[in-house]
């Protein structure tokens, strides 16, 4: 009997309910990414599974279930959150080390899995590149792969449904790039590859090249959907009533059908024999390749829209720019109701989110958070993804660090920002890590670099003083950024952990965080985070060469640095970045806010 359990259940009795439709489909083992059918970072909730069978809700961690094991592999960000909350449920946290150049989920299911035996996942929701790699370490073991077990909708109640947010235009002067226009860049991409198809899952890709926005997926205005585009035409395939019948007689003057999202499969099926498909293996999953007749030849290379939609135009860039002064006008007016405020009155880890949010809110053109705020206090703080919440969080008193890692949807940018600020009196030691993280910041803030770069090689600039100072950080130094779309988006990320790949290159226009940090578990945490724009430097007779120029505008507390340990260009680069701030923002401010700035810029 299959028996499906009341939302309330446990962990425990979710996993051995599991446990029971394992044993009927012959499955010895089962695996749960972190991802829906778009491969989405962040996930709609129908596809939050690892996290309703588990209970840990970091955004990402892969869950294997067998039929005594069950456990969560995640990286050194979510190491501390994932043992809080796996913590008797029957799950055991298996840290992932930065660097392993294979999943290693995959070599432990290779390792426990009985030759002959099954490894179940949905296809829907593994991508093509792990198949093949989960595939390859099975196969070597004689362990099947079935990629058509979606258990889910037999043990859920209540699982949710697809998300029924309207879609909506993203129109000029905003987009200053018409829908039409990147239609052709993609087509002519195409031909250049050979492809009369291209098959695009990804929801930042679509949006991006649609001119189209949504609210299908937490602080990224994006909508689940699919979309396969030919030379003479292109199919959008999204649920029925998202679209307003004035926007899709829009989508039809540039050529664009609008059909039910549960017909992307037959469209790929239906593709005409000896044609060509361009897919991009990182973007696709396994179960939407399945339906590529083999009739069909596949070509596979990264989305073009991945590329185009990175590098943003001037128009886009000034866009971004006025952005962060509407965003950096509502962080002074938070600062200076923080400051005034403690001691005064109560102020938790909540109320940072609160009142930093509604300060961002009061701007202009603002849509939404573009990720969940991070406020940690001394030792929350050295959880780089820590979260608090109702149940757990602390209150702003006594003496340390708090690190405020935030960052808004504009219709004309996303921001993300990560500032720490003293509470009470800070210590030496804390002084001084602050000050080795922002020495790290500015050292890959000044950096000059040949365009074209493979920008996982520029990771070492800003980790330089770091090292040097005996401390290193678990993760990335930066991650591209997108104009009003995904606040982590590629194809450039600077971080060792990431391969040097072609595709990573680093190119004018693109924009990427830099955001170094020390961590010291139980005590306190230091990360200090602006984004920058690639712009151009210099030719010379070596080639084209780019610098960085930063476009957050927000002080850098200089309460908190220890003085002896910068150089003098690093305290006129401080300097300079402090009178940019308060020049750009000054007439954005007034009163207590104006104060605040004045005061936090002033040089040191």
């Amino acid at each position: 009997m299959n028996a499906r359990l009341p939302e309330t259940s446990s962990i425990p009795e979710r996993l051995a309910t599991l446990r029971n439709a394992m044993a009927r489909e012959g499955v010895a083992a089962y695996l749960v990414p972190s991802a829906d059918p778009h491969l989405s970072e962040y996930l709609p909730g129908r596809w939050q599974g690892r996290q309703w069978l588990s209970g840990f809700t970091g955004s990402a961690g892969t869950l294997v279930v067998t039929a005594d094991f069950a456990g969560v592999w995640t990286d050194s960000r979510y190491w501390e959150q994932a043992n809080a909350q796996l913590a008797g449920t029957g799950v055991q946290l298996m840290k992932m080390i930065g660097g392993q150049q294979t999943a290693p989920h995959f070599e432990w299911l290779a390792q426990n899995v009985a030759t002959g035996g099954t490894v179940g996942v949905d296809g829907a929701v593994l991508g093509v590149s792990a198949a093949r790699a989960l595939s390859q370490a099975l196969t070597a073991r004689g362990v099947k792969l079935r990629a058509d077990v979606d258990l889910f909708d037999a043990i859920w109640p209540q699982r949710p449904s697809l998300p029924a947010a309207a879609v909506f235009e993203h129109a000029a002067p905003h987009a200053s790039v018409a829908r039409s226009e990147k239609l052709a860049q993609i087509r002519r991409a195409m031909a250049e590859k050979g492809a009369q198809w291209h098959f695009i899952s990804t929801l930042d890709d679509l949006a991006w090249l649609l001119n189209l926005r949504g609210a299908d997926v937490s602080y990224n205005p994006v909508f689940v959907a699919h979309a396969l585009i030919g030379l003479e035409s292109a199919s959008l395939f999204v649920a029925d009533g998202k679209v307003p019948q004035a926007l899709a007689d829009a989508l039809a003057r540039d050529g664009i059908s609008v059909e039910p999202y549960a017909k992307a499969a037959d469209a790929l099926a239906a593709l005409p024999a000896g044609s060509t498909l361009l897919i991009d293996p990182r973007r696709i999953t396994y179960g939407s390749l399945q339906s590529v007749p083999s009739t069909v030849t596949v070509v596979e290379a990264v989305n073009p829209s991945t590329f185009f939609k990175s590098r943003k135009t001037e128009a886009e860039a000034e866009h971004v720019r006025e952005t962060m002064e509407q965003d950096g006008a509502a962080l002074a007016e938070f600062f200076a109701w923080f400051e005034g405020a403690l001691g005064r009155e109560t102020i938790t880890e909540l109320t940072i989110d609160e009142r930093l949010t509604a300060a961002r809110a009061r701007r202009p053109g603002f849509v939404s958070l573009s990720f969940a705020t991070i406020a940690g206090f001394n030792a929350n703080g050295a959880m780089p993804h820590y979260r608090a919440t109702d149940e757990a969080h602390s209150v702003i008193e006594g003496n340390g660090l708090l690190l405020i890692d935030s960052g808004a949807q504009y219709l004309s940018g996303t921001t993300d920002i990560t500032r720490v600020v003293p509470v009470g009196t800070v210590s030496e030691a804390q002084r001084r890590d602050f000050t080795i993280v922002l020495k790290g910041t500015m050292a890959l803030s000044r950096a000059k670099f040949p365009r074209g770069i493979r920008s996982p090689m520029l990771d070492a600039i800003a980790r330089a003083p770091i090292w040097e100072a005996g401390a290193d950080y678990g993760h990335g130094t930066g991650h591209g950024v997108g104009y009003f779309l995904n606040v982590h988006e590629g194809p450039q990320v600077i971080s060792h952990y990431a391969p040097a790949e072609p595709w990573t290159a680093m190119e004018e226009g693109m924009i990427t965080s830099v955001e170094p940090g020390i961590y010291r578990p139980g005590k306190w945490g230091v990360r200090i985070e602006n984004l920058v724009l690639n712009v151009p430097a210099e030719k010379t007779e070596f080639g084209d060469f780019l610098k960085f120029e930063t476009l957050t505008l927000c002080p850098i507390d200089t309460r908190c640095l220890d003085l002896s340990l910068l150089r003098d260009d690093e305290r006129a680069w401080l300097n300079a970045y402090h009178e940019m701030v308060r020049t750009r923002l000054s007439p954005h401010v007034s009163g207590e806010a104006k104060a605040w700035l004045d005061l936090r810029t002033q040089p040191i």
